[in-house]
């Protein structure tokens, strides 16, 4: 088993620690059950979309549940008193899937259509976390101010 040591990121980076911790778990995380099956498309620059198949589910089945960086999409089939099924091939088990989320990262609507649930997402970083110009103040203290023209001082 290769195991990465991401010593060198963290000396470097700030506010990282929640990627890299899920990069280094990676490996322990037990194979995901596959049911049911998904999609997830990039809609536009910010705005994705998760498209789960949940045929043969009713709204009232589904629940959607969102907290920040994670969402999470259970379904629990109501049972049906039709008889006692001799093949059951349509796949109507209970589940749970789980997504990680990005920061700034919020659920702005789902659909149930044709057996395909759809989530959209959009990531809304606020104003406070963009980026800014940070201005420089010059300094008025003449022993601190230095420029080109002035030749350093350097300690015998």
């Amino acid at each position: 088993m290769n195991v990465i040591d991401f010593a060198p990121f963290t000396r470097s980076s700030i506010g990282f620690d929640r990627l890299l911790d899920l990069i280094a778990n990676a490996p322990h995380y037990e194979t995901a059950d596959t049911y049911p099956p998904y999609n997830i498309a990039k809609t536009s620059e910010d705005h994705y979309r998760i498209t789960l198949a949940v045929a043969g589910f009713d709204q009232s089945e589904l629940s959607i549940t969102w907290q920040p960086n994670q969402l999470v999409v259970a379904g629990r089939r109501a049972q049906n008193g039709t008889g006692e099924y001799l093949y059951q091939g349509i796949a109507g088990r209970a589940f749970q899937r789980q997504f990680n989320l990005a920061d700034h990262v919020r659920v702005t609507g789902a659909n149930l259509k044709n057996g395909l649930l759809s989530i959209e997402l959009a990531r809304e970083v606020p104003e406070a976390a963009k980026p800014r110009r940070i201005e420089i103040a010059a300094s008025t203290d003449a022993a601190q101010t230095w420029t080109a023209s002035q030749p350093l001082a350097v300690a015998a």
